[in-house]
């Protein structure tokens, strides 16, 4: 589909910068012909710019397309994820699940299966999802919009959450790096973060494997005893790492290590159905 082949054009500007039409034509299997149509096309809606032979971004547009292309990235781990997340949830709890890729996909998981909530959340794309459910109650809190994540974080947002507190609170992680701290890689979103750690009396991160052993500019917090862990695949020095700590074991899926293991490769946790 030609919206598609939009996505994967973009994609590949945002990730390796200006490309020419063979290049584009190469990264999308279309042909040159048909590259040139696009072009033209996303020019016009002012996505691109294009300049001598080549194609960028337009200015501002990298931010835009920032959150869709990580929401596209590792998708069907984090939607194992979001399964296993997704049991955590109870009807009458009051939850908080924080901006970012794979607390949307339990988002969407949640709108699937709606039952009496209160969700509240710092992630626009989040509270778009949930919005209109039947016996839902979805809280936006506000704060400066940050583009790059499709968040709303800094002295606003800090405050709405200092007067705040939630029973089960869903969070991601930019990286986990290898002295067993979260780190996020802008400074107001860590100090989010940092604060939303402290106002739920059960705390769930969700992170694909990609997330290990990253690291970024800003510290949130170290992982800790309290702390409920998903991902999708734990290497045996990382799984040492967090048996370490340990990380508290929420729900035994295959062997009983302290992290919650959500592989679709290995069936541990596969969702099949299309989550629309």
């Amino acid at each position: 589909m030609k919206t598609d082949r939009f996505d994967l054009i973009r994609d590949h500007l945002f990730a390796h910068g200006p490309a020419t039409v063979d290049d584009l034509s190469a990264a999308t299997g279309a042909s040159a012909a048909t590259i040139r149509r696009d072009l033209t096309a996303l020019e016009a809606q002012g996505h691109i710019l294009r300049d001598h032979g080549s194609a960028r971004l337009a200015e501002g547009a990298g931010r835009e397309v920032a959150f869709a292309i990580r929401a596209r990235a590792n998708l069907s781990a984090k939607r194992a994820i979001a399964e296993v997340a997704f049991r955590h949830v109870a009807a009458g709890q009051s939850i908080f699940l924080d901006a970012g890729t794979t607390t949307h996909q339990l988002a969407r998981r949640i709108r699937l299966a709606p039952m009496p909530l209160t969700v509240t959340t710092n992630c626009v794309p989040i509270a778009e999802e949930l919005s209109g459910l039947p016996d839902l109650t979805v809280l936006l809190i506000g704060g400066r919009y940050r583009p790059e994540n499709a968040s709303l974080v800094g002295l606003l947002a800090e405050r709405a959450l200092a007067d705040l507190w939630f029973d089960v609170l869903f969070i991601g992680a930019g990286a986990i790096a290898p002295d067993l701290n979260l780190y996020s890689l802008d400074a107001d979103e860590a100090r989010a973060s940092a604060l939303m750690l402290t106002r739920a009396t059960r705390t769930v991160i969700l992170a694909d494997s990609s997330k290990f052993g990253r690291t970024l500019p800003y510290r949130v917090a170290p992982l800790s005893p309290a702390t409920q862990l998903i991902t999708d695949t734990v290497t045996p020095d990382w799984r040492d790492r967090l048996a370490a700590i340990p990380v508290t074991e929420a729900v035994p899926v295959g062997a009983a290590i302290p992290v919650i293991a959500a592989n679709p490769s290995t069936g541990t946790v596969h969702s099949t159905a299309p989550i629309p």
